[in-house]
């Protein structure tokens, strides 16, 4: 996908629904694999044995080799980290919304744990232009989804108005990354859950100040 709610731009050519059902079932092999404990340095050969298709076949729907296999998983495990966090990241309108968000990240990072696929992928692939591509969208469309949340928030009197949207969501995306990478060093999630907490407090806050500024009636 390149925004929410819509499909990534492969320049995958049109392939039959049998054709697309054997793609995907490579892709969601070869990212089962990299989920798993101990995955090391995956080769073609492993996808071979995993997915129980020939090299023939993975040329035929991956005609750039590896690197656009890796490619296809990590915008598969880039989709994968906004769709653990629905329906409640699309649904920030109350502050139980924002709880159930919360739990959903902190779930989903949990089962994780120090073992991050998509990072596994991003250094297998290097600097390559897709690369970027893939964690640019996934950061942009994981960016809308918060904004939208507090603009609907701030709609309903929730949030103070005149705060910026997009600064706060990219405070919260930047503030999860941070713990999720203490998450890896430590193993532990305390990081990752004390930043969501002390930022929706701060969310909270300002919906206070708001109402402390409102002069009493009299």
């Amino acid at each position: 996908m390149d925004h929410a709610g819509q499909k990534w731009d492969t320049g995958v050519v049109k392939l039959t629904a049998k054709g697309m059902a054997t793609r995907n079932r490579i892709i969601e092999g070869a990212a089962s694999h990299l989920r798993s404990d101990e995955p090391g340095t995956m080769t073609l050969e492993d996808v071979q044995v995993i997915t129980g298709t020939s090299r023939g076949q993975l040329f035929h729907y991956f005609p750039g080799g590896k690197e656009e296999l890796l490619l296809a998983v990590a915008r598969h495990e880039a989709d994968q980290v906004l769709e653990d966090q629905q329906p409640h990241l699309g649904a920030l309108r109350s502050w139980s919304a924002w709880e159930r968000w919360r739990a959903s990240v902190l779930a989903r990072y949990r089962v994780q744990g120090a073992n991050c696929p998509l990072g596994t992928l991003m250094n297998a692939v290097g600097s390559t232009p897709g690369a970027a591509e893939v964690s640019q969208s996934l950061l942009a469309r994981w960016q809308e989804f918060i904004a939208a949340g507090v603009r609907e928030m701030q709609t309903s009197g929730e949030i103070a108005p005149d705060l910026d949207a997009e600064r706060l969501a990219v405070a919260l995306i930047t503030g999860i990354q941070g713990g999720v990478q203490m998450l890896r060093v430590t193993g532990s999630s305390d990081h990752l859950e004390t930043t969501l907490d002390v930022l929706l407090d701060h969310l909270r806050s300002t919906n206070r100040a708001v109402l402390a500024s409102v002069p009493a009636i009299e």
